[in-house]
């Protein structure tokens, strides 16, 4: 492992520094394009290897050898989840003076040429999430795509608003400091349950979410990693547990969801 240039930085703003982390189990066959898409941003890479076969492994050590000013590897011995990994990429990111942090899938999935616009939106926006929410192509699967509907459900419950147009993708821009304050003070969901906790417990703490549209295929290379019973039931639990914690939050949150209804009728009666 090796330390990225954290002075790399194409923005005006000095104080603006952003890295892009990238969680990776067993995607072998796609992780090599999606690095060599997300370098052309001139954006630091942290590849983070959640217990990868040896084969993934390797294709990890040579981007890594190849590119070994822009791309730092950590590595998970054993297979941790998803968030696990991302929230490794949270503390290399902080240790080495990151200010925000963009997390894009493995899998190539998503968009990685919106991510100029993202970081734009970041940079405009430093103390909000910016937070993806998918327009897909075809190659979505149906049950998957009216599935989500339960999580969004969900969310605008325990949020008390529409503040969050989609939880569950995981193309979005964090700012660092926040998001390392909240892990020293809850344990985050660390599975297929993390985008969406991570995004509502942030929420929660007062951060503004910027929605930002962007394409999304299902995938490069035909790997899933969602287990249905188990992953299910995560998010079943993530949602019972987010519910008591809305509950606790009701006042504050009421309070913030008038108070922005409020906002936007005085900006309405103004223009």
């Amino acid at each position: 492992m090796s330390a990225l240039n954290s002075n790399s930085n194409p923005s005006s703003d000095p104080n603006f520094r952003p890295c892009v982390v990238i969680p990776v189990y067993n995607h072998e066959h796609a992780i090599a394009a999606v690095v060599e898409a997300v370098l052309r941003f001139d954006a630091p890479c942290i590849l983070v290897d959640d217990g990868s076969s040896q084969a993934c492994a390797t294709v990890l050590d040579q981007l890594q050898q190849t590119y070994s000013a822009q791309v730092v590897l950590l590595r998970h011995v054993q297979n941790q989840g998803k968030g696990a990994a991302v929230l490794t990429g949270f503390n290399y990111a902080a240790e080495n003076g990151y200010s925000h942090l963009l997390q894009v899938d493995a899998d190539g999935q998503h968009c990685v040429a919106d991510i100029a616009r993202f970081l734009q939106q970041a940079e405009a926006h430093p103390a909000a999430v910016i937070a993806g929410y998918p327009i897909y192509d075809e190659s979505v699967p149906k049950l998957r795509l009216y599935a989500r509907y339960l999580t969004h459900v969900w969310v605008w419950i325990n949020t008390l608003s529409f503040a969050i147009r989609d939880s569950m993708c995981g193309f979005r821009v964090y700012p660092v400091a926040p998001v390392i304050a909240l892990m020293s003070r809850h344990k985050i969901g660390s599975r297929m349950n993390f985008d969406t906790d991570i995004l509502v417990r942030l929420y929660w703490d007062g951060l503004e979410v910027v929605n930002e549209g962007t394409r999304v295929g299902y995938p490069a290379d035909g790997v899933s990693h969602f287990r249905v019973w188990r992953d299910n039931a995560l998010i079943t639990a993530m949602h019972i547990r987010l519910f008591f914690g809305m509950l606790l939050r009701l006042p504050r949150l009421c309070g913030r969801t008038i108070g922005r209804s409020m906002k936007r009728k005085f900006q309405k009666d103004r223009d």
